[in-house]
């Protein structure tokens, strides 16, 4: 099964600069750890193993344009040819 994963300019130092990877999984969960396999390190900085393997709280997924937080969080389900999208959280304003 492949999954098409948008990585963020933050995080491709950990894809060797790669916009894009492919992964594989039956939920976000598994994609994620099948990202960790090739790229060592990238896991740790989408979850929160403290949280209980929870999304960490600055990072936002999405499942073809759709916020998995609103879906099974990092359990949702995935299927051949979806697109996960990585985007940290963006904050700021003028103090």
């Amino acid at each position: 099964m492949a999954i098409e994963v948008r990585i963020p300019t933050i995080l491709r130092q950990y894809t060797d600069g790669q916009k894009a990877v492919e992964g594989s999984g039956e939920t976000v969960a598994e994609l994620f750890a099948d990202l960790e396999t090739r790229y060592a390190g990238i896991r740790a900085r989408l979850v929160d193993a403290a949280d209980g393997d929870q999304l960490r709280r600055f990072v936002n997924v999405y499942l073809n344009d759709e916020d998995v937080r609103f879906l099974d969080g990092i359990n949702t389900k995935l299927a051949d040819g979806d697109n996960v999208t990585i985007l940290p959280a963006v904050a700021g304003g003028m103090a």
